[in-house]
């Protein structure tokens, strides 16, 4: 499959997804979130791939913003239709995904990037890196989930001083905050993010997918996370992977998980 706005690189298990918009520091405008879509959907598929890593092309920027020349003439409902559109599309589509997907933020994540990177199962970023939510500068607020996910990570003060503020923080604060795990050099970015995800890659697949979607059901209002937490457990025990798993255990070997 080819694409005009991103690169997918395959070294399976571990998949690579890089937005490659470097002349426009990778902004996403409508035609890159459905190539996102359309790389997403197809990697969740492939069996062979165990864990997803999401970055931006160059030194400067993960994602720098949404593409503004797009929607600066909006009327109230092709704004609505816009965030709405997204967020079905790509952002919810990331944090419901099966696989898990590591944000490796090399630059500038603001507005739209910050949102696709908290989007993401979590986040590991260079010295850089500069994290933000810019919108109400523009007379706007964020459409892509930001207000939502901003609190759930770092706590409803500090997300609302960095709506409110418009303002950029390093990886310094964005660490003490929790909104990232790991700072590493730009250099050793990725090939950190491919360890970690080489060590996620070892565990079951299908353990991991139950275990994502039972967290993310304690974030839902409409959900009991415990009862999805308690149902998913349950599941497991009817997988080939929880055979696998146990077995090796009693057996003292390393456990070979066949993802179903």
């Amino acid at each position: 499959m080819s694409y005009n706005n991103i690169l997918v690189e395959e070294k399976k298990p571990i998949a690579t997804v890089i937005i490659n918009r470097p002349n426009k520091l990778n902004a996403l405008n409508k035609e890159t979130i459905q190539e996102l879509h359309q790389a997403f959907s197809f990697l969740e598929k492939d069996k062979e791939v165990k864990v997803i890593l999401l970055t931006g092309s160059g030194e400067k920027a993960f994602v720098a913003g949404a593409d503004i020349s797009e929607f600066a003439n909006f009327s109230v409902e092709e704004g609505g239709k816009l965030a709405a559109e997204g967020q079905e599309l790509l952002f919810n589509l990331i944090e419901n995904l099966s696989k898990p997907v590591i944000a490796a933020v090399n630059g500038f994540a603001l507005g739209g990037g910050l949102e696709l990177a908290m989007a993401c199962h979590f986040r590991v970023a260079s010295h850089n890196a500069r994290m933000g939510l810019p919108e109400v500068s523009l007379g706007v607020i964020p459409g892509y989930g930001g207000t939502q996910r901003l609190p759930q990570l770092i706590g409803k003060g500090r997300a609302l001083e960095l709506i409110m503020t418009a303002g950029m923080i390093d990886v310094e604060r964005a660490l003490d905050y929790g909104l990232i795990n790991h700072v590493i050099s730009q250099e050793e970015l990725l090939p950190f993010c491919e360890k970690l995800a080489d060590k996620i890659s070892k565990n079951s697949s299908v353990a991991i997918g139950h275990a994502i979607k039972a967290v993310n059901a304690g974030f839902k209002h409409d959900s009991n996370g415990y009862a999805a937490e308690i149902e998913a457990f349950g599941a497991c025990f009817g997988t080939a992977d929880f055979k696998e798993g146990t077995n090796a255990f009693l057996e003292k070997r390393k456990a070979d998980f066949p993802g179903e």
